[in-house]
């Protein structure tokens, strides 16, 4: 899933696109509204991130142009704009959603992830990240970005953890090597990196495993990758 993020400060920016990289999103960024708008054209996001007040066309300008053009890709407007009125009229412009800086990193994934629920909601099945599968006693369903365990809390997840699910399941009973884990969930511009898959994974499993130490869903192959037998079956991590 491509994301556009339009923002003319440079460390916000940054950490926007590390942010939305870190679940899993494709990123195209540009620094003000005119660049922005072009992306927009030529790139075509799925959903699309905009500062207010930006050089060149501002957000609420640039949200007009868009909306004249895609009258249902999702607008996150993320400003430093306070006052209520502010927020109503981006509202009103068709934004999904309005998000005030100085913000926190688990404050925009946790909007990011509801917009991108609602924008697989409404997409056919087969351009979703897929049907819901089941791995041990837990229910994965793609376009809540949850997964489901029978007596407990539903469980949040990234468009990347369901990728990483979604490749174990499908290779069930086979190892899956640290370069295809890349290539899968990552993507080819990213550069391999043991250490990032691990502490990735060692999280997922806090989340999705009954007893991390003890995992029954992902299990380590030493020096190669990671399995999902099918069962229940456990073995010791690293």
């Amino acid at each position: 899933m491509k994301v556009l993020v339009a923002e003319d400060d440079d460390h916000l920016r940054a950490g926007l696109v590390e942010i939305l990289e870190g679940e899993g999103y494709s990123v195209v960024a540009a620094r003000n509204g005119r660049q922005a708008f072009q992306m927009f054209q030529e790139d075509g996001p799925d959903f699309v991130c905009l500062d207010i007040m930006m050089p060149g066309m501002n957000g609420y300008d640039l949200c007009r142009e868009i909306r004249k053009r895609n009258a249902t890709v999702p607008v996150i407007f993320i400003s430093a704009k306070s006052e209520e009125v502010d927020k109503v009229l981006g509202l009103e412009l068709g934004a999904d959603d309005y998000i005030m800086k100085p913000f926190g990193v688990r404050e925009v994934v946790a909007r990011i992830r509801a917009v991108t629920r609602r924008c697989l909601s409404q997409r056919p099945l087969e351009e979703t990240a897929g049907a819901s599968f089941r791995m041990a006693d837990l229910e994965i369903v793609p376009s809540e970005l949850r997964a489901h365990r029978p007596g407990a809390t539903a469980m949040e997840l990234s468009l990347r953890d369901v990728k990483i699910l979604r490749l174990l399941h499908d290779h069930r009973g086979r190892v899956v090597d640290r370069i295809t884990f890349f290539r899968e969930c990552w993507g080819l511009g990213h550069l391999p990196n043991s250490r990032t898959l691990d502490q990735h994974v060692a999280q997922l499993r806090k989340r999705v495993e009954v007893n991390p130490k003890q995992p029954a869903i992902i299990l380590t192959v030493h020096g190669v990758g990671y399995r999902y037998n099918g069962s229940s079956e456990a073995v010791e991590p690293v």
